[in-house]
């Protein structure tokens, strides 16, 4: 008997008929005495539609970040429902649960929840009356009793935190992929499947665009040591197990994968005072307001005025808020100017090979030249190496990277 919990994503369950074959296969999966959860994400492109319904009648409307999450969350509520009527129908006894419903308890940042805690004893008892338990995921309950949304991708994080709270033998997460690649197998034909990755690797991988996994998620599994498996929902094939160590593949590479990010923007606050505290005032703004800054420069503009500039991004929704707070602050400082840039990207290698190689940053900076792609902004952590450039060169410099460092077999 073992307790598993299972997640499919949006893809899986876009039409009635992928329903039904959801359904289908987990019973098929299923040993007699297994216990089964299985979390599912909105139908389809159902939160793209529900945010361009929003934008229809409000234009900005994550600036009303509760109604927002009220709003969305309703999308992973109508699979829930129909994929608990289907497995009914098919014999097998399930129930549907809200996040709040299932016990996961979040922060209060709206639309960015995190989640702080489950207590599962609801999804406890119905597996023990021998229920399937579908649960929505994407979504929790704060201490107000509003429902708060985990972001984008916010299912896998469910699923793996349910998986750990409730001691699971496995996690499977369904895509529509058959496992973690190298680099987008859309932009990268040679793409490589990986038979494995490190935690730390997958989370590096996530935080910089790695679409299949997100961060958190990552961080749920590395925290209660929940092996994960990413593979298809369209095939039986083993996918990705993403652990603690290698087991099996041995580390042929000392780059992992190539990941590149097209859902960021730059700001440039020009003439700033050089004086301490200036930095703290601005990012304990964004911060308070919730909104994430990545990659950070800040350069001399003038050594005898004593003045800099400073270069960072954020993700593209968060760009009009953050515009707006920078203005402000700019204006109490009587800064020069402030610069915005929407057409820009982020390309990473990402490998904790790279620990005590040299010449890893000067192979990625030549791949990016031999393309003629221009760097406009770096940023490195122990295993990650990052460029900022210019949107319409993505495919370009992604590809450059990862022939760098997995040479075309012959």
């Amino acid at each position: 008997m073992a307790l598993i919990v299972k997640k499919f994503g949006g893809s899986s369950v876009a039409t009635p008929e992928k329903i039904m074959a959801v359904a289908q296969r987990v019973l098929r999966e299923k040993a007699p005495e297994d216990k089964v959860v299985v979390v599912v994400s909105a139908m389809g492109d159902t939160t793209d539609d529900l945010v361009n319904l929003a934008k229809d009648l409000v234009g900005q409307p994550y600036q009303y970040t509760r109604e927002m999450d009220m709003l969305l969350s309703t999308g992973e509520q109508i699979t829930i429902a129909l994929l608990a009527m289907t497995f009914n129908k098919l014999g097998q006894p399930a129930i549907s649960l809200t996040g709040a419903q299932a016990g996961i308890n979040t922060n209060k940042a709206y639309t960015k929840g995190k989640i702080l805690g489950i207590k599962p004893k609801r999804v406890l008892d119905e597996l023990a009356k021998g229920n399937i338990v579908v649960v929505a995921g994407f979504q929790g309950v704060n201490a107000d009793g509003d429902i708060l949304t985990l972001g984008r991708g916010g299912s896998d994080t469910s699923a793996v935190a349910l998986a750990g709270a409730l001691k699971a033998d496995a996690c499977e997460i369904f895509t529509d992929v058959d496992g973690v690649y190298s680099a987008d197998p859309r932009v990268v034909k040679d793409a490589r499947r990986m038979k494995e990755i490190t935690y730390t690797e997958m989370l590096e991988m996530a935080r910089l665009g790695a679409g299949v996994m997100q961060p958190r998620s990552v961080e749920m599994g590395k925290h209660y040591g929940v092996p994960i498996h990413v593979r298809s929902t369209f095939t039986c094939d083993s996918g990705t197990f993403i652990r603690e160590e290698y087991t099996v593949e041995e580390k042929e590479f000392i780059i992992r994968g190539v990941t590149h990010d097209t859902n960021v923007a730059k700001i440039a606050i020009l003439g700033l005072p050089d004086r301490p505290g200036v930095a703290y005032k601005i990012f304990a703004a964004l911060a308070k307001s919730n909104i994430d800054v990545d990659m950070i420069v800040q350069s001399i503009r003038n050594t005898d005025k004593n003045i800099i500039d400073m270069v960072f991004t954020v993700a593209q929704p968060d760009l009009p808020q953050a515009k707006a707070l920078v203005e402000e602050l700019g204006n109490e400082m009587h800064v020069f100017g402030i610069l915005v840039d929407y057409n820009v990207a982020k390309v990473s290698a990402v490998g904790a090979g790279m620990l005590g190689h040299p010449g890893i940053a000067a192979n990625m900076f030549g791949a990016l030249s031999d393309a003629g792609v221009n760097i406009e902004v770096i940023s490195t952590s122990e295993i990650s190496i990052s460029c900022l450039i210019q949107a319409d060169k993505v495919k370009e410099a992604v590809n450059a990277i990862h022939t760098r460092f997995f040479p075309r077999e012959s």
